[in-house]
């Protein structure tokens, strides 16, 4: 291994000294780069290779090479490339070669190399590289659609990058991504092939040697790639992502109209082919612009364009009378909607639209139980109060099950301030299971704080304690010690702690308010906070190290604290925690004897 190691860093010597020779490194540097490479060098030639290492070498001579770039440019000099640069880049491959072989599934390894020869145009080398990668990827499609384009853009070569494709095809003969970019450089294909033989013919050259197939040019293998995948793909996702390709060329207009046949044809009743002849009438017709169009003409072609998009929308709902459906209307609407204008007409225009659909849709019974809640926000945004509370009360009806809706309703009902909040809580918690009825209690209680008298509070919070679950009960045993403190002092929640005790589960956090609120007191009780961690340990004491250190803390800082009982409580610990808690409350018990803690 030795041996090997002196015959790598010797190899290193004669661009070592041609770096010294021309100026860019000291002999002190120079001498810090040998140090640096032999201690790399040590760690990759060892039995138990580890990928760091590897790119930890790597990483330094990258730095090496851009720290070189940076000194030729200060001093400018430009020679002597062969002799160093070569050398390095040579290695740096050699040590990517080696990782890449020994670490085979390591994609990331992959793409870093394959950066690096780009970065530093290595363009034989990365050929090589995307050749043993695919080799040993050829299950991921985006390496061989990275692969293709660069043969297409950077090499110039659409023969190569038609042969990825197709071979990538092989391994993946229903990948609508592959397809798509296959689609996509066959079309770019025929635009280099247009322009250049346009050149030509604007240059008056003999095209006698120079064999354009009128069948590129038109971008018929383009559609061969669209006929081909589309007998294999389903779906209309595909057919509108090829369209949207095919639209980017000037030449495709046949080919989109066949795209668009097919999609006609086959997905006749898909939300997203109806979505698609809505939105197409927005680019359709447009008015070309001149000095003396006016504003309002501007206005009133969008308005028409509009007004057809929503035609085409309406038809679109009777033929295919679904949530999906209307939920494409809906968006549409709420795009245009919320796009600026300064014309008022135009805004008016859309919201009364938008307004109407929300409308449709909810006599038709199909509208989303997510789209409610925008619904409604565009009606309080628009002061459409009277309206908001019935369109909140018809989504209960709706959705009578749904926490959410309720929710919505209520909190439409407080914003307004309206005198049915109280009974349609009550209607709410009758209608909805217990479980998940949290956010209605929480909501409930917080509303009543601010407006019921505290009598009427305090029994709410009592029966939020039975009408949820065990486990969401524990949320509101908090929040009513919380208020009580708040509106009936120390004595009301030392009663309501001990009474709340009565029934599990609780929250360490319930326990840790209590004892905060002794804490805040004047003549805070060394007898009440025992008790409290007392209360806290049994439920907690086997999952919570810290709360033992508490315990401990406070017993050695309070004024009324027995310092003696540490060991006792220390012991307990020990006793109850489960498994590592062990081992890390020992550790900050020992930081806490040594006043780090």
């Amino acid at each position: 291994m030795a041996e090997r190691i002196e015959q790598r860093l010797e190899d290193r010597v004669p661009e070592l000294e041609q770096l010294e020779r021309v100026g860019l490194f000291t002999r002190r540097e120079i001498r810090a780069v040998l140090r640096k490479a032999s201690a790399l060098e040590y760690k990759i030639q060892r039995r138990a290779l580890r990928k760091e290492d590897f790119i930890n070498y790597i990483q330094y001579e990258i730095n090496l090479l851009e720290l070189i770039k940076k000194r030729r440019a200060r001093i400018g000099y430009s020679f002597k490339k062969d002799e160093i640069e070569n050398s390095i880049l040579h290695r740096v491959h050699s040590l990517f070669n080696r990782a890449t072989g020994k670490w085979k599934e390591d994609v990331q390894l992959w793409l870093s190399h394959v950066a690096f020869c780009k970065q530093w145009n290595a363009k034989h080398q990365l050929s090589k590289v995307f050749s043993s990668m695919l080799a040993i990827h050829p299950n991921k499609p985006a390496l061989w659609i990275m692969a293709a384009k660069w043969e297409m853009e950077t090499q110039l070569s659409s023969e190569s990058a038609r042969h990825l494709f197709l071979r990538a095809l092989r391994f993946h003969p229903e990948c609508p991504k592959l397809y798509q970019e296959y689609f996509r450089m066959e079309l770019m294909h025929a635009e280099k092939q247009r322009k250049e033989k346009k050149e030509f013919e604007q240059a008056k050259m003999d095209l006698g040697e120079f064999n354009y197939s009128e069948e590129i040019l038109s971008g018929e293998m383009a559609r061969i790639i669209y006929r081909d995948a589309a007998q294999k793909i389903k779906g209309v996702e595909f057919h509108l992502a090829v369209l949207s390709i095919a639209k980017l060329f000037d030449f495709t207009q046949d080919l989109q109209k066949e795209i668009l046949e097919s999609l006609q044809t086959k997905y006749a009743d898909d939300p997203l082919t109806w979505d698609f002849m809505a939105r197409r009438e927005l680019q359709l017709g447009s008015l070309q612009s001149t000095e003396h169009t006016t504003k309002q003409m501007k206005v009133s072609e969008m308005t028409q364009r509009e007004e057809r998009c929503c035609a085409v929308f309406e038809e679109a709902v009777r033929a295919v009378p679904t949530e999906d459906m209307w939920k494409c209307y809906i968006t549409f609407c709420l795009e245009r909607y919320n796009r600026k204008t300064n014309s008022e007409e135009l805004k008016q225009k859309r919201l009364e639209r938008t307004l109407s659909v929300f409308n449709k849709a909810h006599e038709s019974s199909l509208l989303p139980e997510a789209l409610y809640k925008q619904w409604l926000q565009l009606l309080l945004e628009s002061n459409l109060f009277e309206k908001a509370t019935e369109v909140a009360e018809a989504a209960t009806k709706h959705f009578s099950l749904s926490v959410e809706t309720w929710q919505m309703r209520l909190q439409v009902l407080i914003q307004l301030k309206s005198d049915d909040v109280t009974r349609c809580f009550e209607e709410a918690v009758k209608h909805v299971k217990s479980k998940g009825t949290l956010p209605l209690w929480t909501l409930w209680v917080e509303w009543s704080e601010g407006t019921n008298s505290k009598e009427d509070t305090e029994a709410l919070y009592q029966r939020s304690l039975h009408a949820t679950t065990p486990s969401e009960s524990v949320t509101m045993k908090e929040k009513y010690l919380d208020w009580t403190y708040r509106n009936g002092g120390y004595k009301k929640v030392k009663r309501v702690f001990t009474s709340l005790c009565e029934n599990r589960p609780f929250s360490l956090d319930f326990f840790r308010k209590m004892i905060q609120i002794e804490k805040e007191q004047e003549s805070c009780k060394m007898l009440h906070l025992r008790e409290y961690y007392e209360r806290a340990l049994r439920e907690f004491g086997s999952t919570d190290s810290d709360l033992w250190l508490e315990y401990i803390k406070e017993e050695l800082s309070h004024p009324h604290g027995k310092p003696e009982n540490c060991g006792s409580i220390h012991w307990r610990a020990m006793k109850m925690l489960q498994g590592d808690l062990v081992e890390d409350f020992v550790s900050k018990y020992t930081l806490l004897q040594t006043g780090h803690l």
